[in-house]
C-alpha cells in the first residue's frame, strides 16, 4: 500500500476518534476533537498531491478518498449537532447532497464511466472542513455559535451548488461524454 493510500486509510480511521472525542465529556474535548479532525482533513490535500507527484494513484485510493472525506465530515457535523452548535437541518442538507452525488457516481461506475471530482466539489469539501473546524472551536467556547452557524451556512450553500453542478453534468457523463 502506497503512502498516499495509507494517509487515506488514516483519515478513515480518524472518524471514530473524532466521534469519541466529541462525545466524551472531559475538559477541552471539543478542541481535541477539532484538532484530530483538522489534521485528518489536512491529509486529504497531502495524499492527493503525493499520489500525483509520485505517480502512485490507485483505484483503491480513488474509491476510498471521497468516502473517507464524506464520512469524516458527516460524522463531525452530526457531533456538532449534539454539541448544540449546528442545527440538524444543515446536517440533513449536507447528508442528502452527499448521498445523491454518491448515487450519481455509482450509476456512472455501473456504466464503466468515472465521474471525477469537480472543482466545485473540492471547494465544497474545503468549505465543510472549515465549517467543522470553526464549529468545533465554537463548541469549545472560543467563539460564538453564531460564527459557526454562518460558516456552516456557507458550507451548506456550496454543498448544494456543487451537487447541482454534478447533476448538470451527469447526463453527458453517463453517456460517456466529457463534462
Amino acid at each position: 500500500m502506497t503512502l498516499p493510500d495509507q494517509l487515506t486509510v488514516a483519515r478513515a480511521f480518524a472518524v471514530p476518534v473524532v466521534v469519541v472525542l466529541f462525545a466524551w465529556d472531559f475538559p477541552n474535548h471539543a478542541y481535541w476533537a477539532t484538532l484530530v479532525f483538522a489534521l485528518a482533513m489536512a491529509t486529504d490535500q497531502v495524499d492527493g498531491w503525493l499520489a500525483r507527484r509520485w505517480n502512485q494513484t490507485s483505484a483503491f485510493g480513488s474509491l476510498l478518498d471521497p468516502i473517507a472525506d464524506k464520512v469524516l465530515v458527516m460524522a463531525a457535523v452530526v457531533m456538532l449537532v449534539g454539541e448544540g452548535v449546528v442545527p440538524a437541518w444543515m446536517v440533513a442538507a449536507i447528508v442528502a447532497r452527499e448521498i445523491a452525488v454518491s448515487g450519481l457516481r455509482l450509476a456512472a461506475i455501473e456504466r464503466r464511466v468515472v465521474m471525477g471530482a469537480r472543482d466545485l466539489g473540492k471547494l465544497k469539501t474545503w468549505a465543510q472542513a472549515v465549517a467543522v473546524t470553526v464549529g468545533g472551536i465554537a463548541a469549545g467556547g472560543a467563539w460564538s455559535d453564531g460564527i459557526a452557524w454562518w460558516t456552516m451556512l456557507v458550507a451548506v450553500i456550496l454543498t448544494w451548488v456543487s451537487g447541482l453542478d454534478y447533476a448538470r453534468v451527469a447526463p453527458s457523463v453517463l453517456r460517456g461524454e466529457r463534462a
